[in-house]
């Protein structure tokens, strides 16, 4: 739970009046409150009550707290002499914190002055655990303190030696993974790869804050974390040339037809074969409806030019 910040406070044994909490305790600086003297320059101080009967009361309240203090202290006397020792530890504790440090209000120790009172009371419930012991016949009474003290002070159980509690700094290297990548090669063909660059892990290294009990390790905490040395990433190259085209052969060239000795002798037409073609200034193909005057009897075979156009069809044979 925080605690409030300094400042001038309502002052817990004085209401009229301000006191500085610096931030931990409550100081002996007091300032008067300016809402209490508004008041009491307003209103009229009104006279005393009956300060014989406050006294009464007063007097009634402190006898009830000495009887009460010394009841307690037998009870837990024939109870345990043991219980009466803790309380009484406890309140004389207590009752030193609030004299040399600061009050406590929610025990309602508002003052060092509550201190002393607490201190007087711790006494008493000793008091009222030594009479109830005499009468008991147990332990010694409260008119020997020597005794009770060496009685207390045997029944205590000596203090336990506090565990030494030390801080180590470790620390831890751990692999960082590499990570993988491909790019494209157009230098390789389709479908196929190549190892670029091997890929190398990193290394990183935790720096912890280690809680050791005695020597032991109970607990360690991550308080840095640095690489020391970066990862190295795989390539993979990957093929993206495209497969060279399958060359062809071309056909070997048709060796042409050797002509054929034209039948007739030199008479015939040397651009036709199979059949004598016969020189002249037209020449049909019998049969047909060629009006000559020359004629000839196919099939005949074109070697060379058609000149009579004799070959209709383009397909190399006349007169078929």
């Amino acid at each position: 739970m925080s605690l409030p910040p300094a400042s001038w406070h309502p002052d817990p044994e004085n209401p009229n009046q301000l006191r500085w909490w610096d931030g931990h305790r409550w100081t002996d600086a007091t300032s008067p409150s300016p809402a209490a003297a508004a008041t009491t320059q307003m209103a009229t101080p009104a006279p005393p009550a009956t300060p014989v009967a406050a006294k009464r009361r007063t007097g009634w309240r402190t006898a009830a707290i000495i009887v009460g203090a010394l009841v307690v202290g037998g009870v837990l006397a024939r109870l345990s002499p043991i219980a009466i020792l803790l309380v009484a530890t406890a309140m004389v504790g207590i009752a030193l914190y609030v004299m040399v440090a600061r009050p406590l209000p929610a025990l309602g120790l508002r003052s060092r002055m509550s201190g002393v009172i607490a201190l007087g009371m711790a006494a008493l419930l000793v008091t009222g655990g030594g009479i109830a012991s005499a009468n008991s016949g147990g332990t010694p009474t409260a008119s020997e303190p020597q005794n009770f003290a060496a009685v207390a002070t045997a029944t205590l159980a000596p203090s336990p030696t506090p565990t030494p509690t030390t801080f180590e700094t470790a620390t831890e290297e751990v692999p960082v993974p590499f990570s993988a990548t491909t790019v494209d090669d157009p230098q390789l063909d389709q479908g196929t790869t190549a190892l670029v660059a091997a890929g190398v892990n990193g290394v990183k290294v935790i720096t912890y804050r280690v809680t050791m009990v005695d020597g032991v390790e109970v607990s360690r905490e991550v308080v840095g974390e640095a690489v020391s040395v970066q990862p190295v990433n795989e390539v993979t190259a990957i093929g993206s040339k495209a497969p060279a085209p399958v060359a062809v052969p071309a056909p070997a060239p048709v060796p042409a037809p050797v002509p054929l000795v034209q039948q007739g002798g030199g008479g015939c037409d040397p651009n036709y074969t199979g059949a004598c073609v016969p020189i002249s200034s037209d020449v049909d193909c019998a049969g047909g409806s060629g009006d000559g005057p020359g004629y000839v009897q196919g099939p005949v075979q074109v070697v060379g030019s058609d000149i009579y156009d004799l070959d209709r069809d383009g397909d190399g044979v006349a007169c078929d």
